[in-house]
């Protein structure tokens, strides 16, 4: 089984820089948002389900938060303590202590000039931790268990505007196009 890397890019929603007299500039809000329908490229719609992060924050996996998916723009981490990642009714709460850096100060006087205010998360899906409705149209495909590797703050449109900023597997567009064709035929005999 090959293991596809997917992103998905959100308005960071709460989001708040704040730096008191001698600590570090932090940015908090939600990196993912839970039942939330989006479209993803036109072929299918997906949304997330609550507690889909539960396993990969609360075991050993060391998550980076990155700038634009960079990796040489790393922002913190959660082995490091400057990364904390939490669920909560609502989705994938994050708090980012930035580092004292030219990107860290660059970064949150963007952010909070309103410039930059979006995040991204990059993922992987195992086979058996999704579901897929298609019953209805588009397709819905259900993220039940997500095994997260970053979190990103970035400059790339806002979720409206998936498929722009979206790094998709293509075996997944095919499989679903296959399974939309499939159900297509079976409705039309059915009529």
């Amino acid at each position: 089984m090959t293991r596809k890397k997917e992103t998905r890019t959100v308005d960071i929603t709460n989001i708040q820089t704040r730096a008191k007299d001698n600590e570090p500039l932090k940015i908090s809000g939600y990196a993912a948002v839970f039942n939330t329908r989006t479209s993803i490229g036109n072929w299918f719609d997906e949304i997330i389900a609550p507690g889909a992060f539960t396993k990969t924050i609360s075991g050993e996996s060391d998550i980076r938060a990155l700038f634009n998916h960079n990796w040489d723009s790393v922002l913190g981490r959660t082995k490091a303590g400057t990364l904390k990642l939490s669920e909560d009714d609502r989705g994938l709460k994050f708090e980012l202590e930035l580092p004292n850096t030219t990107l860290g100060r660059d970064l949150a006087e963007s952010m909070e000039r309103g410039d930059i205010n979006q995040c991204s998360f990059g993922f992987y899906v195992d086979e058996g931790k999704e579901s897929w409705d298609y019953t209805v149209e588009p397709a819905l495909r259900t993220l039940n268990e997500i095994e997260l590797y970053e979190i990103s703050v970035v400059t790339l449109p806002a979720y409206e505007d998936t498929e722009a900023a979206l790094v998709r597997s293509k075996e997944i567009d095919k499989s679903v196009e296959r399974r939309i064709k499939i159900l297509n035929k079976i409705n039309e005999v059915l009529k």
